[in-house]
């Protein structure tokens, strides 16, 4: 029953994601890269007042790494920074196998790649979004240099 529920939501996250598209006002912006695979996004946020208002990504990868995006939007978007970091490490924890059911219950959709802490050549794919959010907050000088620069391009 988990697989399948996993399945149909990797399948959705994929033919119809909600996030994948141009973000023009988005005033943070990294690229995020996993080498081993070639995994490759660029995600964007919209914060205002320190509130996620809007996201999107853009980019190429397999599967996993484009739901895991699309699904980290859908939980983030409308949260604060704070919040988004705290889920962001619940996801991690998750990730390694090291979560409460109501851990679990806080990730909503995103908590359906719990079955990838059992697949390690899947783990980097899973969490490139994440990372790439956290890599945002982390050096937000950074990413609001990145997001200038993409607007003048």
């Amino acid at each position: 029953m988990q697989n399948t529920f996993y399945n149909e939501i990797l399948t959705d996250h994929n033919l119809h994601p909600a996030h994948k598209h141009e973000l023009p006002d988005a005033n943070f912006q990294l690229e995020g890269v996993n080498p081993s695979c070639g995994d490759d996004i660029v995600l964007k946020l919209k914060v205002e007042d320190g509130k996620i208002v809007d996201g999107a990504y853009l980019g190429d990868g397999c599967a996993i790494s484009q739901a895991s995006a699309d699904m980290m939007l859908d939980l983030v978007i409308g949260r604060t920074k704070e919040e988004a970091q705290r889920l962001s490490e619940i996801f991690l924890r998750m990730i390694k196998g090291h979560i409460t059911e109501e851990e679990h219950e806080e990730l909503e959709e995103a908590g359906a790649l719990i079955d990838v802490s059992h697949m390690p050549s899947r783990v980097k794919c899973a969490v490139l979004g994440w990372h790439t959010m956290d890599e945002i907050f982390d050096d937000p000088e950074k990413a609001a240099a990145e997001a200038e620069a993409a607007k003048k391009e």
